[in-house]
């Protein structure tokens, strides 16, 4: 009777509060400047990243779905972009930071693709999900009008929908 009423509120606690496969990269970085995260509606579609030149980076802006995200930090430096393809999503995200700047930023996706820009120097850092069917959903840290000068990254598993940019 005992192993009954366990199972059975087993199964109660599990259909009240599904499992959320959601885990946080902490930030690195010194952290000075104005606090940022992203924000959009759905699955990460596209990402620009400005570089200033032989430097640091001066600039991040993720795309949801069809829709741009506000630029965190500055934009009139050098841009590298990725449009993501249909069901391809962000994994890891790894770079180079000091106590003044994120240095160098590497996107991995699950395709095995990547969008790497800045400059290969100082202190490295590593984020990915801690659950397989996880992938980015955001970025957070701080900037200032120069640049980023922290970075963390918020991963969970996201609804299944298309990545398609293409206008109907």
């Amino acid at each position: 009777m005992f192993s009954f009423l366990f199972f059975a509120v087993l199964c109660t606690s599990c259909l009240a509060a599904p499992l959320m496969n959601y885990s946080y990269s902490p930030s690195v970085g010194g952290g000075s400047g104005t606090s940022f995260a992203t924000t959009g509606e759905g699955r990460i579609t596209g990402i620009r990243v400005y570089e200033r030149s032989s430097a640091y980076i001066c600039g991040i802006q993720l795309r949801y779905g069809d829709i741009w995200d506000e630029l965190v930090g500055g934009g009139n430096e050098h841009l590298q972009e990725l449009e993501l393809f249909d069901g391809e999503s962000i994994v890891q995200v790894s770079g180079k930071y000091q106590t003044s700047y994120i240095y160098q930023i590497r996107f991995v996706t699950s395709t095995g693709r990547s969008l790497v820009a800045g400059q290969p120097t100082y202190n490295s850092f590593n984020f990915y999900a801690s659950h397989p069917d996880a992938e980015l959903k955001l970025l957070s840290g701080r900037s200032n009008s120069a640049g980023i000068t922290s970075l963390g990254a918020h991963w969970g598993t996201i609804t299944p929908q298309s990545n398609s940019t293409a206008v109907a």
